[in-house]
């Protein structure tokens, strides 16, 4: 290999090497942001209502941590999300969040 070549080989290794860097300062932070917003919904009480659509299931069980980080995920969608088949909405007193399965 020429030196011509070796240097433009180096320079193409740092090149590579920056990118690798700089995407897991990425995806670090992809992950701070909304890694945070993992909940999981079995572990939340839900309780079985009727409305005019028909069946759903409500919660309000807001000292659950599951809860919050829940309805800081519909706060940050608009107070609507479908996840996992089932479609959450937040009530507009803020506290209270339904959900029902997605047709």
């Amino acid at each position: 290999m020429d030196n011509e070549t070796q240097m433009l080989f180096e320079e193409l290794i740092n090149y590579i090497k920056a990118h690798e860097a700089a995407m897991a300062k990425l995806r670090a932070k992809v992950e701070e942001i909304f890694g945070h917003f993992q909940w999981d919904p079995s572990k939340i009480k839900w309780e079985k209502a009727q409305g005019s659509k028909g069946e759903f299931e409500k919660s309000i069980d807001f000292d659950n941590p599951e809860f919050k980080v829940m309805l800081k995920d519909l706060a940050l969608h608009g107070g609507k999300l479908t996840r996992n088949g089932m479609f959450y909405w937040t009530y507009r007193n803020g506290s209270t969040v339904g959900r029902k399965r997605r047709a």
